[in-house]
């Protein structure tokens, strides 16, 4: 069985920019002073009002964690500043997460990004802002040719940071048909 161990999609990966790093490391760091709080996902995400998947996939670095979340993380976990200082190089790349696409899917992925609607039919197919962390790599994994399993997860994250659309307000009306 042949793979394809180049991503030869036309676009710039999330760790030609230093984003994934980041997100990684800041993951690691909130995960390091929860557990020393003692805190479960499920008691920190209440605090700082997120559940305990978005706790984890934040944790994993898989999902970006807001300059919000850092603030209050900052307080509640005693970090001495260390998330605070960590905001503007997260606004940052929270402004250059858009290049993580297709260089075709650009302009859309902008476009959804400030969209104040969103509206979706399809006859076959959970669309990319629906999918969760399992459906998007099934999709990958599936596909043909084959992808290795470091490009699978880098196509993974970047599909679910395009759900960040839903963190910010106001949120986006949103209708998905799926027959």
């Amino acid at each position: 069985m042949a793979y394809v161990t180049d991503d030869r999609r036309p676009e710039t990966p999330a760790e030609a920019d230093g984003t994934t790093g980041l997100f990684t490391a800041l993951g690691k760091m909130l995960k390091l002073l929860r557990e020393r709080k003692g805190l479960t996902q499920k008691e920190f995400g209440e605090l700082v009002g997120y559940g305990p998947d978005a706790i984890s996939a934040m944790e994993r670095g898989v999902r970006t964690i807001r300059p919000e979340v850092l603030e209050k993380a900052d307080e509640l976990l005693d970090s001495g500043g260390l998330f605070k200082e960590a905001i503007p190089e997260v606004r940052e790349a929270m402004s250059r997460v858009r290049t993580r696409h297709p260089e075709w899917y650009r302009g859309y992925a902008a476009m959804e990004a400030e969209a104040v609607e969103l509206h979706q039919y399809s006859i076959n197919a959970v669309h990319g802002l629906l999918q969760t962390k399992d459906h998007a790599h099934a999709v990958f994994a599936n596909r043909r040719p084959f992808l290795n399993e470091e490009t699978i997860e880098r196509r993974v994250a970047d599909r679910l940071s395009r759900q960040q659309v839903f963190d910010r307000w106001p949120v986006p009306i949103v209708s998905y048909v799926i027959e």
